[in-house]
This record gives structure tokens, C-alpha cells and sequence, in this order.
């Protein structure tokens, strides 16, 4: 018996297979590079404290070197203004006075970080420009710089609560798609999802905060952050795969990857997207899990009521749409008279 051999493709569908995956490398390449090509520092919040005279004066020196980038408000005292620093309401401080300081949090952002040392710089600059004015020593007078929430000795560069981000997106999809492939049935697959969930989430959450120490903070909230990371993005998958078959992956991996992942912030300040694309993407698994590990990890007075409901908001999606594909699927059995 001879082998069957499929006769060859056409053309015009050759061409146009050949285009169409040209054309979904291209989207992915512009969804990755778009955000950070068009990234800009622009309206990062930061607390100004001293008298009238001296808060003008530092508004309008921002204004002059640093237009735009800074958005300026005024708190009563430096106490204040750290308290703030760690809710996430600001993400630095310049305190004016006799003993001039500028305050920094490289956890909430390194690039903020280093752009507030610059100001600094240029503060310290001026205060020794004005000493010299009236003859007195130009560095009698010194700008300090605080770091209040600085990085952990084992992720010096902010590198590794970036990295783990990756991760946690890959691995809600890995589950997700493994779970919708093998795993029948609408109670095994809730079961299967939260126990890998657990699981995984606990696993990583060894790894980066036990074993390698990139992740500062209590344990236990960080595992319950990266489950419900994984559980949100893993959940809606399978979710959509109960709903419309095989393509709901497709759907969920663009949702996450696509869509989510590119407008999480990961690396940068929310601020430093396009608008409103910051903010939206803090309603994506990909945002959420970012800004939450990075709030436990660094800031436990930060508010993270919304990460957390944002999270759970996904995984429940994903439970009610395995239900509603789980009763849509059922086969109707008619009983004869």
C-alpha cells in the first residue's frame, strides 16, 4: 500500500500564511518595544517640605531643569513626607531648610532614585552658588541624600524583582494551558488549578525570598501574592477554554502576554507610560501582581486593597467561566414517554 501524500499547498495560501505570521511577530515585537520606546519620566509624585518662600523656589527650579517630570506637593513635615514615601502616595521628598536633604526610595524606583540624586546635585549647586554670593564658605552647607527604602544586599539593582514578573506571567499561562488540555471536568479542573497554584506559588516564593533573598518581606503574604498571580492568569485560561474551546487559550495568552504583560510597569513607574495606559494596566494579572509583590516585598503600609481585588476579580472570572462552559457543554439526555 502506497503512502498518501497531501497535495501541495497553494499559493495564495502559502503567501498569505507566510504574511500573516510576519504580520503577528511584528505585533509582538511592537507590543513588547511600544511601551518602553515611548516611556517618559513625566508627573512622578513628589513631596516638597519648607516655607512658602522656599517651595516656590524649589517648584520653580524643577520647573526650569526638570519640566514635567516631577509633579510637586507640599506636606507639613519630613515625617510626613517619609510616611508618605512608604504608602506609595510619593516617590521621593526634597526638604528645604538650614540643613537642606533630598529623600529617596530606590525600591519604589531606581530610575526615580537616581534622577532625585541629580536633583540633588543641582540643589547643591545652588545653595553653594549662594553662599559664595554673600562670602561665606560654599560648602558650609551640605545636601544630603536618604535613602529610606533602599534595595535588598542580594538585588542591589532591582534587577530581580523586576525578573520575577516574567515568571509569574509564564507560569500562569504554562498552567493554565496545561491544566485546559489534560485535565476533564469542571470540579477537577478548580481543584487542579488551585492546588498548582499553591504549589507554585510556594515554590517561588522559596526560591526568590528564602533561597536567594531578592524578595524582602513577610513570607507568608508573598506566597499568597504569587499563588493568586499565577491563580488569576492560569484561571482565565481555563476559563475561556471551557467557554469557546481550544482558541481561548489563544485568547488568554494574547490577554496576558500581549495586552497585560507590556502595560504591567514592571521596570518603571506607572507614571512613566503613555496615558492612560499606566493605570490600565494595573487592572491586568501582569500589572496587579507587579505592583503587589513589589508593595509586600517593600512598602507593608502601601494600600494594596486594589492589586488584591484585582487579582482575585481574574480568578473569579476564570471559575465562572468554566461553570458557564462546564453547564453550556452538557449533553440534554431526552427520556422517552
Amino acid at each position: 500500500m502506497s503512502a498518501r501524500v497531501d497535495p501541495p499547498t497553494h499559493w495564495a495560501r502559502s503567501l498569505a500564511i507566510a504574511v500573516g505570521a510576519a504580520v503577528a511577530v511584528t505585533l509582538i515585537v511592537l507590543a513588547f518595544l511600544w511601551p518602553v520606546a515611548t516611556a517618559s519620566a513625566k508627573d512622578v509624585p513628589l513631596a516638597v517640605i519648607g516655607d512658602a518662600a522656599s517651595v516656590t523656589q524649589i517648584e520653580n527650579g524643577l520647573a526650569e531643569n526638570a519640566d514635567g517630570v516631577f509633579a510637586p506637593t507640599t506636606y507639613d513635615s519630613r515625617d510626613a513626607a517619609i510616611d508618605a514615601i512608604e504608602r506609595r502616595e510619593v516617590y521621593g521628598a526634597i526638604v528645604a531648610g538650614a540643613q537642606p536633604e533630598v529623600v529617596v526610595a530606590t525600591a519604589a524606583s531606581p530610575a526615580v532614585a537616581t534622577a532625585l540624586r541629580g536633583v540633588a546635585q543641582g540643589l547643591q549647586a545652588q545653595v553653594s552658588a549662594q553662599l559664595a554670593a554673600v562670602g561665606q564658605n560654599p560648602l558650609a552647607v551640605t545636601v544630603t541624600v536618604t535613602d529610606v527604602v533602599p534595595l535588598v544586599d542580594a538585588d542591589p539593582n532591582g534587577a530581580g524583582i523586576v525578573a520575577i514578573g516574567f515568571p509569574l506571567v509564564l507560569g500562569g499561562l504554562v498552567g493554565g494551558i496545561l491544566i485546559s488540555l489534560l485535565v476533564t471536568g469542571v470540579a477537577r479542573r478548580i481543584t487542579a488549578l488551585v492546588v498548582y497554584a499553591v504549589v507554585a506559588g510556594s515554590a517561588v516564593t522559596l526560591i526568590a525570598h528564602t533561597w536567594f533573598g531578592i524578595l524582602p518581606g513577610d513570607a507568608l503574604p508573598l506566597a499568597a501574592g504569587v499563588t493568586l498571580a499565577m491563580l488569576g492568569t492560569a484561571s482565565f485560561i481555563v476559563g475561556l477554554n471551557a467557554l469557546i474551546g481550544p482558541p481561548g487559550i489563544a485568547v488568554g495568552a494574547v490577554t496576558t502576554m500581549l495586552i497585560g504583560n507590556p502595560l504591567s510597569a514592571s521596570s518603571m513607574p506607572v507614571q512613566f507610560l503613555a496615558a492612560p495606559w499606566g493605570g490600565v494596566g494595573q487592572f491586568f494579572v501582569p500589572g496587579a501582581s507587579a505592583t503587589l509583590i513589589r508593595d509586600l516585598s517593600y512598602f507593608p503600609a502601601a494600600d494594596t486593597t486594589q492589586p488584591w481585588l484585582v487579582l482575585a476579580a481574574w480568578a473569579l472570572v476564570g471559575v465562572v467561566l468554566s461553570a458557564i462552559g462546564h453547564w453550556r457543554n452538557r449533553e440534554v439526555v431526552h427520556v422517552a414517554e
